[in-house]
C-alpha cells in the first residue's frame, strides 16, 4: 500500500519541486466548488490560504460522515491548504482580506455575484494594490446576464446544463449521479481559466477575471446535444445505461450482477459477437459500421444479454478481456478499494489526519512525470495559521 504520513520532513522539498511552487493562493470559498479548484492547485504546489468564518469555519467540515466532529470529506476538499479564521462581515475581516489579496497571485471566491462587490473586495478594487492578481469567480449563472442574482447551486446547474434530462430510464423522472457533478466541472474548468490566465500574465504582466458558471461547465461536456437539435430538431431523450446512437454499448445483466460493455468499434463489435458464439451477427454486412448496428440495436443487445446472464461477472469479464474487448464490472467504493490497479496507480493514499486518523483518500490527477503533485500537508484545524506570515 502506498502510505503518505503527511506533514513529513521532505514535505516542502517535495512542494518546492512541483509544477505551481511559489503559486500564492486566496481561497474564499466554501462548500465544493471553489474548494475544490484551490485543493487542486494545492495539490500541484501552490501555496493555498484559505479564509473560513470564526467559529464554524466551511460548512463542509461538518457534512456528511464525522470522525471527531470534523468531516473526512474535509480532509481531501481542504489537503495542501492553510486555514485563517476572519469575519469578511466586519471591517477588520475585509482588511486583512485585503492585505492577503495584495500579496496573492490568484483569489477564489464561490459567492453570489455581488457579493465580493459588497464588501469593497470586487476585482477593480483589489486589483488596484495588485495588478496581476488573478480573480477566479464560481457562480451559479456567472457574473453577467439575467440570471446571475439567482442562487444557483450544482443540481440546479445539472438540470440547466442538459445534463440532468438524460440521466434515468425513459418515461422517469431524472435521476441524479450522487455526486456533485456540477460543482467539480466548475472547478476543473476553473483551474483551466487560472492556468490560462497565468499564461497570459506572464505576457502582459496583468490579470484578470476568470468567469465560471455552474451551468455552463456542465452545457460545455454536454457533446453533440446542441448541433444535433440545431441541425435536425432532434432532442435527445434519456436511455437508462445506453449511449443513443452508439452501438453497442450499454449495461448487460449477468448471473450474479452486471457489466458494462463498450463494443462498438467495428472491429471490437466483431471480436464481441465471435466470443458470444454469434458469427452471424459478427459477419452480417449491414452490421460492419455503427449506422447499421444502431438500426438493429435491440437485437444485438438482446444477443448479449443472452450470453451474460448465463454466466458470473467474473467470467464475462475474463472472457471479454481475453479478446481485447472493453469490459468491466459496475465498481463499489469497495472494489476501488481492493482494486490494485487503483494502488499501482497511487490513486489511493493512505494519509495520518491532524488528529491522528489513519485515512486513505484519493491521489493527485493528472500524473506529470518530471513535476509531480502531492500530498504536501494534512488539512487544517481552524484557524491553524491566524497570524501567520503568508511569505514566498
Amino acid at each position: 500500500m502506498s502510505e503518505t504520513a503527511i506533514p513529513s520532513h521532505s514535505s516542502d522539498a517535495a512542494r518546492s519541486r512541483s509544477p505551481l511552487a511559489g503559486l500564492k493562493v486566496l481561497e474564499l470559498g466554501q462548500l465544493i466548488a471553489g474548494p475544490f479548484a484551490g485543493k487542486t492547485l494545492g495539490d500541484f504546489g501552490a501555496e493555498v490560504i484559505k479564509v473560513e468564518p470564526p467559529g464554524t469555519g466551511d460548512p463542509l467540515r461538518q457534512w456528511r460522515l464525522l470522525h471527531d466532529g470534523t468531516s473526512v470529506w474535509w480532509q481531501v476538499q481542504s489537503r495542501n491548504k492553510k486555514s485563517v479564521a476572519l469575519d469578511l462581515r466586519t471591517e477588520q475581516g475585509r482588511a486583512d482580506v485585503r492585505r492577503l489579496a495584495a500579496e496573492c497571485d490568484v483569489l477564489i471566491e464561490n459567492f453570489k455575484p455581488g457579493t465580493m462587490e459588497k464588501w469593497g473586495l470586487g476585482f477593480d478594487e483589489l486589483a488596484r494594490d495588485n495588478p496581476g492578481l488573478i480573480m477566479l469567480r464560481i457562480s451559479g449563472y456567472g457574473q453577467t446576464g439575467p440570471y446571475r442574482d439567482l442562487p444557483g447551486f450544482a443540481v440546479v446547474a445539472e438540470a440547466m446544463g442538459g445534463m440532468r434530462h438524460l440521466m434515468g430510464e425513459p418515461g422517469r423522472a431524472p435521476v441524479r449521479a450522487g455526486v456533485s457533478l456540477g460543482d467539480t466541472l466548475a472547478a476543473l474548468h476553473g483551474v483551466i481559466g487560472v492556468l490560462l490566465a497565468l499564461q497570459a500574465r506572464a505576457r502582459t504582466g496583468r490579470g484578470q477575471v476568470v468567469d465560471v458558471a455552474l451551468f455552463e461547465a456542465v452545457f460545455n461536456c454536454m457533446e453533440s446535444l446542441l448541433p444535433e437539435y440545431s441541425a435536425f430538431g432532434a432532442v435527445r431523450e434519456p436511455a437508462g445505461s445506453a449511449l443513443p446512437g452508439i452501438a453497442p454499448s450499454n449495461a448487460y445483466r449477468c448471473a450474479d450482477g452486471q457489466v458494462v460493455i463498450g463494443g462498438n468499434g467495428d472491429s471490437i463489435y466483431r471480436r464481441l459477437m465471435s466470443a458470444i458464439g454469434r458469427a452471424d451477427l459478427a459477419e452480417a454486412p449491414d452490421l460492419a459500421s455503427n449506422a447499421g448496428r444502431v438500426a438493429r440495436v435491440d437485437e444485438i443487445d438482446a444477443a448479449i444479454t443472452q450470453w451474460t446472464v448465463q454466466r458470473p461477472v467474473d467470467a464475462v469479464v475474463a472472457a471479454l478481456q481475453a479478446v481485447q474487448v472493453p469490459v468491466g464490472r459496475i465498481y463499489t467504493v469497495r472494489d476501488i478499494a481492493a482494486d490494485p490497479h487503483y494502488r499501482a496507480r497511487q490513486m489511493i493514499e493512505r494519509i495520518v489526519t491532524a488528529d491522528g486518523l489513519a485515512l486513505e483518500v484519493p491521489g493527485v490527477v493528472p500524473k506529470l512525470g518530471d513535476t509531480p503533485g502531492g500530498l504536501f500537508r494534512p488539512a487544517p484545524r481552524l484557524g491553524e495559521h491566524d497570524g501567520e506570515g503568508w511569505t514566498r
